[in-house]
């Protein structure tokens, strides 16, 4: 049998004994000897904890009061929208994109930004030269901000510098780049990244320095590497874009000290990025006459309200298989809207091209942009352009029923503000003060189709 090792403790001075006795050599005390078992009694002494016992850690409850933590802006009021209201002091923010899409571009006129408000900010580029990154600087405007700047992948002189400087705020572009020489891997995989993520983060928490991280994507569109490098970090975002569109959407899909799923809109011009105070008048401006498979859609993104065009195009098809061409909405939701218009509202689709498209190269993904997707589908295809002032929000069920959607008054005073003047939602919306709009609320499906296309 296996003998297992008992530790004798006093419980006054912590002292630890080989046997019990009734008084401690330690402090003095009588009787304050107990017998403690190990916290693992089973397994191989090199996988389990063994009887050796840690400190006790401090316990609080739910009830205690913590003033939020300090923020910093960086003026920047569409990144620090994203943030949740500016830079969290010790925090770790991820940031992906595809190649080219301007991340660097933006972390470096932030960066430059924070610089400017006073905070000591490092920026350590893996990818390119030191000269590039001057050289980006000087096309933006930006040389004469008080950033340091460093050129190096390897990540024990990164900690090295970044310890000996104690900077307010590192950028890393990119963890891709970054190799630990404890870790025998090629820079770029799943063990390095997974290791130089793990120290970054331990760094920020342990001396209270913000660090942002460039991640590259993959192909579908995630973080490449292990999935835990998103769960180690405090905040999580993705910028997006077509590369032929001027528009750029930092999002927010996970934020620690802030709202997910915000978003922050900005152009790319000769000059960097510039930050789009009103992107509903943005994505609306190239909007011209009324014309068929149109729709304008009042949406939410993170708390502000965001108006899009949703744009419809059916035609013949000469192939056996009808093309579903889908630019910025979830596909399946689409295969599953034309599902319903067929089966409940009589609608076929059947031997017709479709195809979607958000203008702006802003990605839909809430159920409440349903019936405004389905207006644009049957506008399309009766060949009827719907009203040039109206706006339309609702989720649609299987059964073709409309359902209410959250938010909807934010919904109705961003499309008021707009010039717009009346809507369609769902019954049982609830719109307090009516908003100033004729709102007109239907119960499903087939009499939306049959009010605004006289068929259903």
């Amino acid at each position: 049998m296996a003998k297992t090792s008992a530790s004798f403790t006093c419980t006054e001075c912590g002292a630890v004994h080989r046997k019990w006795s009734g008084r401690c050599d330690a402090c003095g005390a009588w009787n304050s000897i107990v017998e403690e078992t190990p916290l693992s009694s089973s397994g191989p002494a090199s996988k389990s904890l063994g009887g050796a016992k840690g400190k006790r850690i401090d316990l609080t409850t739910l009830a205690t009061e913590e003033a939020p933590p300090p923020r910093t802006l960086s003026g920047m009021d569409e990144f620090d929208r994203v943030l949740g209201g500016g830079l969290v002091p010790a925090s770790a923010i991820l940031v992906g994109g595809d190649p080219g899409i301007g991340k660097s571009t933006l972390l470096l006129q932030a960066v430059a930004a924070f610089a400017r408000k006073g905070l000591k900010c490092l920026y350590i580029s893996g990818e390119e030269a030191a000269a590039q990154v001057r050289m980006r600087a000087a096309r933006l405007g930006l040389a004469d901000a008080p950033v340091h700047l460093g050129a190096e992948t390897n990540l024990r002189d990164i900690l090295t510098t970044l310890e000996a400087e104690r900077p307010d705020l590192v950028v890393i572009d990119s963890i891709q780049t970054m190799w630990a020489d404890m870790v025998e891997a090629a820079p770029g995989s799943v063990s390095q990244v997974r290791a130089a993520a793990h120290e970054l983060v331990t760094f920020a928490k342990s001396r209270g320095v913000s660090v942002v991280i460039v991640g590259h994507v993959t192909k579908e569109g995630q973080i490449a590497g292990p999935r835990v490098v998103e769960h180690m970090v405090d905040t999580v975002l993705y910028f997006e874009g077509e590369r032929g569109h001027q528009f750029r959407i930092l999002r927010a899909v996970k934020n620690r000290f802030g709202p997910a799923s915000e978003i922050g809109v900005f152009e790319m011009t000769g000059g960097g990025l510039a930050e789009v105070a009103n992107p509903s008048a943005l994505f609306l401006s190239e909007r011209g006459q009324p014309a068929p498979g149109s729709a304008v859609f009042a949406g939410i993104e993170g708390t502000r309200p965001v108006l899009t065009e949703i744009q419809a195009l059916v035609a013949p098809s000469s192939l056996a298989s009808p093309r579903r061409t889908v630019v910025g909405l979830d596909s399946g939701r689409v295969s599953t809207i034309l599902a319903v218009l067929e089966s409940r509202c009589g609608i076929p689709f059947a031997g017709l091209d479709v195809f979607l498209n958000v203008a702006g190269g802003l990605k839909v993904l809430e159920p409440a942009a349903d019936l405004a997707l389905a207006a644009a589908l049957l506008s399309a295809r009766e060949d009827t352009a719907l009203p040039a002032d109206m706006v339309i929000f609702g989720e649609i069920s299987l059964s073709a029923a409309l359902r209410p959607v959250g938010q909807a008054e934010n919904r109705l005073k961003e499309a008021q503000k707009l010039g717009f003047s009346q809507a369609i939602l769902p019954v049982g919306t609830k719109v307090e003060g009516g908003a100033g709009m004729a709102a007109r609320k239907l119960p499903d499906l087939v009499t939306f189709v049959g009010d605004m296309f006289g068929a259903g």
